[in-house]
C-alpha cells in the first residue's frame, strides 16, 4: 500500500511540474529583441508578416513577450476583425462638370460659388479665349459633410468607346487647397463575348469634402451619370494591410497555379506581379483552410499590364472576402494569353496585428513565437488597461522589432530538449501505469483472502 502511495504521488508530482511549468524563451522556435520609446509602462508593437508566418497558430496563441529576466509579460492583441467595430456607409456624392482647353491643368479658368456653409451652388468657366474651344476635362464631387474616411469610389460612367479611362483624383476641403490622392484606372472591353467593366476605385481611406477627377488619358472625360463614395469609421482609424513576399506558385497539369502559406490567415487582397508587357488575363482566384476541402471560388477578375497614352496602365491585385485561408489556387483563362511566363508569383494581403504590453522588470523585451503546445495567454485590452478607452492608445508607448526573427537554439539543442521533454511524458505515464497496476494486484490479493476466509 505504502509503495501504491509513493508511485501515485511521484506521478502527481510530475504531472503538476509539467502542467504548472511557465514558458521561457528557450521554449520557442523565433525570438527577436524590442526597442521601446515612449511613455510606458504600456507599449503597443505592430506585428510584421515575418511574425504571422512563424507562428504556429494562425491566432498567435504562441507569441509571447519576454523581459531580460525571462519573465513572461501580460499582453493582448489587437486584430483587425476585434481591434474596433467598423460602420460601413455610402454616400451619394453630387457631381459638377469641369470643363477646360485641351491641355489645361486641374481647375484652371473655374469660377466656383459656395453658400455660406460650403455647398457647391455654380461652377462655370471663366471665358476662354476664342481659339481655344471647351471641352470637359474632369468632374467635381461634393461628398457632404466631409467626415467618412473615403476608401472606394464608384462610378456609372459613359463614354463614345470602348477602353481605358486614366484619370488623376485629388481631395480638398475648401476648394482652394489641394492633395493628391493618386491616380485611378476605368476599362470597359469586349473580350470573346464577354463583357469586362471596372468601375470602382480604391481610395486611401481620408477625408475630403470635396474630390476632383481629373482625365489624363484620354483627355476628353467620360461622361458621369452617378457616383457613389464609401468607407468604414471606426474608432482607432483605418488598419493597414501587409504584403508577404511573392511566393512561387506549383503548377498542375490544367495550367492552374496553387500556393500553400505557412499556416491559414484571413487574406484580404492578392497581388500577382505580371512579368510581361501587353498582357491581358481574365482570372478566377479560389481557395480553401487545407487540402481536405473543395476549392471556393473567391473573386474573378481581369489582370492586365498594357499601354495608355499617358503610360504604361497596370491591374495586379484582387480583393478577397477575408476569409482564414491555408490555400490559393488560380485559374487563367487562356484565352488571354496567360500570364506572359511558365509560372506565377503571389503576395498576399492581410490586415495588421497589434500587441500591446505591459513592460516590468529589465529591459531589453524579447518577442518569442513557435510553440506548439503552448496555449492562448493574451488578456482583452480592458483587463491589461483597467479603464481602457481607444483614445489611450494614442498616448501609449511604441515598440519595434530590432533586427529579424532568430531561432534561439541550435537543432541538436532542441533536439535534446525534446527528447527531455518525452522523457518526462513517457516516465510520467509509467509511474501512473504502474500505480494502476499495483492497485489492480493488491485488488486480487484482497479478493482471494476473503474467498479463502468464507
Amino acid at each position: 500500500m505504502k509503495l501504491t502511495t509513493l508511485v501515485l504521488l511521484v506521478g502527481a508530482c510530475l504531472l503538476g511540474n509539467q502542467a504548472g511549468a511557465a514558458p521561457v524563451p528557450a521554449d520557442f522556435a523565433s525570438r527577436v529583441p524590442l526597442e521601446v520609446s515612449g511613455n510606458g509602462p504600456w507599449y503597443r508593437v505592430q506585428l510584421p508578416i515575418d511574425v504571422l508566418f512563424a507562428a504556429r497558430h494562425g491566432d498567435l496563441r504562441d507569441l509571447r513577450i519576454f523581459n531580460a529576466e525571462g519573465e513572461a509579460l501580460p499582453y493582448s492583441l489587437r486584430t483587425g476583425a476585434a481591434s474596433a467595430k467598423q460602420v460601413r456607409s455610402e454616400v451619394q456624392a453630387r457631381i459638377f462638370p469641369l470643363r477646360g482647353t485641351a491641355g489645361s491643368a486641374a481647375g484652371d479658368n473655374l469660377k466656383i460659388v459656395r453658400s455660406t456653409t460650403g455647398t457647391i451652388l455654380e461652377i462655370t468657366p471663366n471665358a476662354p479665349a476664342q481659339d481655344q474651344p471647351q471641352v470637359l476635362r474632369g468632374w467635381l464631387l461634393e461628398t457632404g459633410s466631409g467626415d467618412l474616411p473615403l476608401d472606394r469610389l464608384q462610378l456609372d460612367w459613359t463614354a463614345d468607346g470602348d477602353g481605358f479611362q486614366r484619370l488623376r483624383i485629388e481631395a480638398s476641403d475648401d476648394l482652394e487647397h489641394w492633395r493628391s490622392l493618386g491616380e485611378g484606372q476605368l476599362a470597359r472591353l469586349d473580350f470573346n463575348g464577354q463583357r469586362i467593366e471596372q468601375n470602382d476605385i480604391a481610395l486611401p481611406g481620408q477625408t475630403a469634402r470635396y474630390l476632383r477627377l481629373w482625365w489624363e488619358s484620354p483627355e476628353q472625360a467620360a461622361q458621369l451619370v452617378g457616383a457613389t463614395l464609401s468607407g468604414s469609421r471606426s474608432s482607432t482609424g483605418p488598419i493597414p494591410m501587409l504584403w508577404s513576399e511573392p511566393l512561387a506558385a506549383k503548377a498542375d497539369s490544367n495550367g492552374d497555379f496553387s500556393w500553400s502559406l505557412p499556416l491559414a490567415l484571413p487574406v484580404e487582397r492578392v497581388r500577382v506581379p505580371l512579368q510581361q508587357d501587353n498582357t491581358l488575363a481574365p482570372v478566377v482566384i479560389s481557395g480553401r483552410h487545407d487540402g481536405n476541402v473543395q476549392w471556393t471560388p473567391l473573386a474573378r477578375g481581369v489582370l492586365y499590364r498594357l499601354p495608355g497614352q499617358g503610360g504604361e496602365i497596370a491591374q495586379e491585385e484582387l480583393e478577397l472576402p477575408g476569409n482564414t485561408l491555408g490555400q490559393l489556387r488560380l485559374q487563367v483563362d487562356s484565352r488571354g494569353g496567360g500570364l506572359g511566363g511558365s509560372t506565377a508569383h503571389l503576395s498576399v494581403g492581410v490586415r495588421a496585428t497589434e500587441l500591446v504590453f505591459l513592460a516590468r522588470g529589465g529591459a531589453p523585451y524579447e518577442l518569442a513565437v513557435g510553440n506548439d503546445a503552448i496555449s492562448d495567454g493574451s488578456l482583452p485590452l480592458t483587463t491589461l488597461v483597467p479603464g481602457y478607452e481607444p483614445k489611450r492608445l494614442a498616448g501609449m508607448g511604441e515598440a519595434r522589432l530590432k533586427g529579424t526573427l532568430q531561432a534561439p537554439v541550435t537543432q541538436t539543442m532542441a533536439k535534446e530538449a525534446k527528447a527531455d521533454t518525452n522523457w518526462k511524458r513517457y516516465g510520467l505515464w509509467a509511474l501512473l501505469l504502474a500505480g494502476v497496476g499495483l492497485l489492480g494486484l493488491m485488488a486480487l490479493s484482497l479478493l482471494r483472502s476473503n474467498r479463502q476466509a468464507g
